[in-house]
């Protein structure tokens, strides 16, 4: 048994009233968990007594378990238990296919204590038919997803019975309506009928939660749960667990790659989340870190939401097995999940929505446990700090390393051997900016006032792109050092197919612009001709001097680089796929 829980509470789960059944204490035991959490003490016994409960708990708090007991044991006391295999009795909405696969772990032993009864779990990344196939044949009694698949599933399938739900769980309620659920949480609450029990549960209320709360539970009793201090069970209004050590680190955004590589080397052998604000970030910082020698025996484990869910699934499986290593993520990973033994979590990028920043240093310091986070700052970012300590969130000061080494030269080398990673650095880089500009800290994380040529010397970038947002607004450019005699033109891709096709294109634009330039010199030609015949004077065409050349090659670039982030933009909205991206920007350059 975990001695860390006997710290959170002296409450056994056989200690509380109304009683719990023997199997759910046994399932309780048996999955490592005897001692209750306080929000666990203050929220099974309510919702056993067939209280609808609002739950707010710090992240981390234990409230799977906090609705889980309840779900099993108001279930095994129904009228209708055992149900029949389509009768459904209760449902469970999580935000995120990851956290609903995790309820849906944490519940199996609890589930197989009572007879007849069938948990399924309905979630996107796989076909609907193979969901209702699931369920015609086997049928589902409680049902564990995410709030579009199982709002899908119950308007196609009129052979799941409704009408017997004991218990509706809203996990994550801020999060479900942030995404936009809350049209098929409206409906799947209009399905069930209105005598149940609901709970809904969060780590943040909000106006919306407020709404959804007066929809969905009758006269509920309101649960509020924060960390505690110490054993004695004293409670703050702090919004992270107790055990958990807040720091930040501001540096310039041309060191922020070389701190982060000196801080993964310092805990290499420990378990670390970096959270990044894109997927294209992610995709990049996976790929050129990897090829840094001082972290190779580092695992990087890369995931974000554009991954298909079964490389969503692989690469949390790994990670949770891992004893060590890091994981390098999106917020797709900042709720809810529960992956044991996080040592630290680095905030590479701050997330855009302030309340996000709660949840992501929730993924340790779990259930009294010791845990470290840490935040990378830019200079001008620093009111960050004060902001979060107005909002119950200290962070305390840690200063850069003066021994990390620049890694730079590094990323510079790898890009300069592939193309392919030039390409992802530049998305990287974009995408940061563009969701840069959507923070909901407006007033503290002003895009106008980045730094770009620090910024792209901190991605590693082998040129300085023209991007709108640099020429419309002219941000601050200083800081970039341009790779001495690089020509973009000569960077080449390490797949050969890849490197053929884009020979091909230069080959095939080559040949369009010659044939377009004897176009236009026949046609001037024509006209000096008629020209001749009005004036006996022709003055001699001069040549062009070096620094007119350098002039016209200049706006050449600037023109294909415009082209080419007009398509990246294209890209990101969905108008034309990655290959096809790839592929004209290959004609591009």
């Amino acid at each position: 048994m975990d001695s860390s829980q006997r710290a959170i509470t002296g409450t056994c789960f056989a200690d509380l009233k109304p009683p719990l059944s023997d199997d759910t204490i046994k399932a309780a035991l048996d999955s490592g968990f005897e001692f209750c959490t306080p929000v666990q003490v203050a929220t099974i016994p309510l919702f056993c007594g067939y209280k609808d409960v609002a739950v707010d708990a710090a992240t981390g708090s234990g409230k799977t378990l906090a609705f889980l007991v309840p779900l099993v044991e108001i279930i095994r006391r129904s009228t209708s238990y055992p149900p029949k295999p389509h009768q459904v009795m209760g449902v469970i909405i999580s935000p995120t296919r990851e956290l609903s696969a995790q309820i849906f772990k944490v519940a199996q032993p609890f589930v197989s204590t009572m007879t007849n009864v069938n948990s399924v779990l309905l979630v996107g990344g796989r076909k609907v038919k193979a969901d209702m196939d699931t369920l015609e044949e086997g049928g589902g009694n409680i049902l564990i997803g995410t709030p579009g698949r199982l709002s899908d599933i119950m308007q196609r399938m009129e052979v799941l019975d409704f009408r017997h739900v004991e218990i509706l769980i809203l996990d994550e309620a801020d999060r479900l309506l942030d995404m936009g659920f809350k049209k098929q949480v409206n409906y799947i609450i209009s399905r069930l009928p209105k005598q149940r029990r609901t709970g809904l549960f969060s780590a943040t209320q909000t106006e919306a939660v407020e709404e959804l709360a007066k929809a969905g539970l009758r006269n509920p009793v309101r649960v509020e749960v924060r960390a505690s201090e110490s054993s004695s069970q004293q409670f703050t209004h702090s919004k992270t667990p107790s055990g958990l050590h807040l720091e930040y680190l501001v540096c310039e955004a041309d060191k922020k790659s070389s701190q982060l590589v000196d801080l993964l080397i310092e805990n290499k052998n420990k378990k670390l989340i970096v959270y990044f604000i894109t997927c294209a970030s992610v995709n990049y910082w996976g790929q050129v870190l990897s090829k840094i020698p001082t972290l190779k025996s580092i695992s990087l484990i890369p995931i974000h939401g554009k991954m298909n869910q079964n490389a969503r699934d692989k690469a949390l499986a790994l990670f949770t097995e891992a004893t060590s290593g890091v994981l390098l993520c999106t917020d797709v990973a900042a709720r809810g999940l529960d992956i044991p033994g996080i040592d630290y979590v680095v905030q590479y990028d701050p997330p855009q929505d302030p309340k996000v920043f709660i949840h992501r240093v929730g993924r340790t310091a779990r259930f009294g446990r010791q845990g470290r986070s840490i935040v990378f700052l830019l200079p001008k970012e620093k009111d960050y700090v004060e902001f979060l300590s107005l909002r119950k969130v200290p962070l305390q000061k840690r200063k850069c390393s003066e021994n990390a080494s620049d890694v730079i030269p590094i990323i510079r080398s790898v890009a300069m051997e592939d193309r392919a990673v030039s390409d992802k650095g530049l998305k990287a880089f974009v995408s940061f900016i563009r969701a840069y500009k959507k923070h909901e800290c407006s007033h503290i994380f002003i895009w106008r006032e980045l730094e770009i040529g620090k910024l792209a010397m901190g991605y590693g970038l082998l040129y300085l792109p023209s991007i709108s947002e640099v020429k419309q607004h002219r941000l601050y450019s200083d800081g970039f050092t341009p790779v001495e005699g690089f020509k973009l033109q000569d960077l080449k891709f390490k797949d050969k197919s890849r490197e053929k096709q884009r020979q091909q294109n230069l080959k095939e634009r080559k040949e369009k612009r010659e044939e377009e330039e004897k176009r236009v010199k026949g046609k001037k030609r024509s006209n000096n001709a008629s020209a001749s015949n009005d004036s006996s004077k022709v003055s001699k065409k001069r040549k062009l001097t070096g620094k007119q050349r350098q002039t016209i090659q200049t706006a050449e670039d600037e023109e294909e680089m415009a082209l080419e982030y007009l398509l990246l933009r294209k890209q990101k909205k969905g108008l034309i796929t990655e290959d096809e991206y790839f592929k004209r920007t290959d004609l591009i350059l």
